[in-house]
């Protein structure tokens, strides 16, 4: 929880020094852990003012789940069965889960590329199915975990046909690099390429 809110607190110089100071955005690859076919597979950052915003609040929420969960935890080992084994680490568990959401949700948010965006968005899933199920001696959480899973797999199918046809149209992974090129006239994308594109990202977040 501490972490959490050193990460709020940083989060709001970021915004400061990003939306309200108006700095250069910052975008740089950090790592490339792969290259198929001339496309770089690369882990990256890119922080600009909507992004500054978005840590901002993702940050800002999460220290609010965890600081109510200190309480709304503190007497589960009641919800399990005396001998169940996850009951008895369960408080720890729960914080590890929504720790790891809010990594995820940043490493989403932060991504300069669709690949790591997609990671992101996996992880994010992960952790969802993992608090949605997490008291796993109830039926009705295990049925709403199967749901969510299940519902989820819809967005990432529509995910993955859009990551494939931007790199079939573009060439590329990186935002820079796509919008540059979606932008340019000369390049000749059509709008109903672009519709496309937009297609298969509303069956994302359907699917989410």
């Amino acid at each position: 929880t501490a972490g959490v809110g050193i990460a709020a607190l940083l989060s709001l110089y970021t915004l400061k020094r990003f939306a309200l100071d108006a700095e250069a955005v910052f975008n740089g690859p950090i790592y490339t852990w792969m290259v198929s076919g001339g496309i770089n597979m690369e882990v990256g950052f890119l922080v600009d003012q909507l992004t500054a915003v978005m840590i901002s609040v993702v940050t800002f929420v999460s220290f609010c789940v965890h600081v109510y969960t200190i309480g709304y935890m503190a007497d589960d080992e009641h919800n399990w069965p005396k001998e169940s084994l996850a009951g008895r680490n369960s408080y720890q568990r729960f914080f590890s889960y929504i720790s790891l959401f809010t990594f995820s949700m940043l490493m989403l948010v932060m991504s300069n590329n669709f690949m790591q965006l997609f990671f992101g968005w996996e992880a994010v899933g992960l952790v969802s199915y993992l608090l949605i199920g997490f008291w796993s001696v109830r039926p009705t959480a295990i049925f709403a975990n199967l749901k969510a899973f299940l519902v989820n797999r819809v967005g990432d199918f529509g995910f993955i046909l859009g990551i494939a046809a931007i790199v079939m149209y573009f060439g590329s992974l990186d935002y820079r690099e796509v919008f540059e090129l979606a932008m340019d006239p000369s390049k000749g994308f059509a709008d109903k390429q672009i519709d496309i594109f937009g297609g298969v990202s509303l069956m994302s977040a359907i699917g989410m």
